[in-house]
């Protein structure tokens, strides 16, 4: 037997009820089968992703999207010509949904029940600053190579040149044995987390525009790194942050709802597990 946790349970009702909303406000007609409409809720069961504009889509995948439809309808359609509903497995299918569906609809009107004030929010923004700090993000380039006397060959070169960032790019693309090597040694945009603890910090301590003057030791053999690009550190103002905490605490006041009532019920209920 699965085991399903109440957090998981949640969880899973919470989304549910994003794509209900969706699916069950819209009357659109999309054409009919044997009289049956094609409504813009056919549509959004459809395509599974309440984010999905239908709209939006190429004519070829909305012809292909009503064509499932239609595809369903006709079996669906099938399906009752043929006394299905008197069978004794659509029957006991039947009163299963019914129990599904009594709790899904009471979890959404619960949880239109739950309110987050502007004071709320804004505490706890305030208490949880730290999880609101964006981390250094460093934009880079690397040469690497096996040894350290080449990293230091590589280094002097780099000393003569008179446009460094061109000379790295070159030296890049024909030494660096990584597979960096021939985009000029490109990494793109990083945050200081993703790269090993050597590579970061050294990256992080160099000005814009310049390249370290030792070479640095990894894992993965000896770097000689270029700066393109730092952007620091930062808090996220509240505004950019509010509905993420609004959504955050309301789905924390709904478990603990549920956890509530879940404590209740079992207080009170005859419960025999075999």
């Amino acid at each position: 037997m699965f085991k399903i946790t109440r957090s998981k349970l949640v969880s899973s009702i919470i989304v549910s009820m994003a794509l209900a909303t969706t699916s069950l406000c819209a009357a659109n007609s999309y054409g009919s089968v044997n009289g049956e409409e094609i409504t813009k809720a056919d549509v959004n069961v459809a395509l599974r992703n309440a984010k999905i504009d239908f709209e939006a889509l190429p004519k070829k995948s909305q012809d292909k999207v009503i064509d499932q439809i239609i595809e369903r309808k006709l079996l669906t359609q099938q399906a009752v010509k043929s006394g299905i509903s008197k069978e004794k497995e659509y029957k006991e299918a039947l009163e299963k949904l019914k129990n599904d569906l009594a709790l899904e609809v009471w979890m959404q009107k619960e949880f239109k029940k739950i309110k987050v004030s502007d004071k709320e929010k804004k505490d706890y923004y305030t208490e949880n600053k730290a999880k609101f700090v964006t981390p250094t993000m460093l934009e880079a380039r690397h040469i690497l190579v096996k040894t350290e006397n080449e990293a230091k060959e590589i280094i002097k070169e780099l000393d003569k040149a008179s446009k460094k960032k061109e000379e790295f790019e070159k030296l890049a693309k024909a030494k660096s044995v990584g597979p960096t090597g021939p985009k000029g040694g490109y990494l793109g945009k990083f945050s200081e987390d993703k790269m090993v603890p050597e590579f970061s910090k050294a990256a992080k301590a160099l000005a814009v525009g310049k390249y370290t003057k030792e070479p640095v030791k990894t894992q993965f053999g000896y770097h000689v790194i270029y700066l393109d690009g730092k952007e620091a550190s930062k808090t996220l103002a509240y505004e950019e942050v509010e509905k993420n905490i609004d959504n955050m605490l309301l789905q924390t006041k709904f478990r603990e709802k549920v956890d509530t009532e879940l404590k209740s019920l079992r207080k009170n209920a005859k419960i025999v597990i075999k």
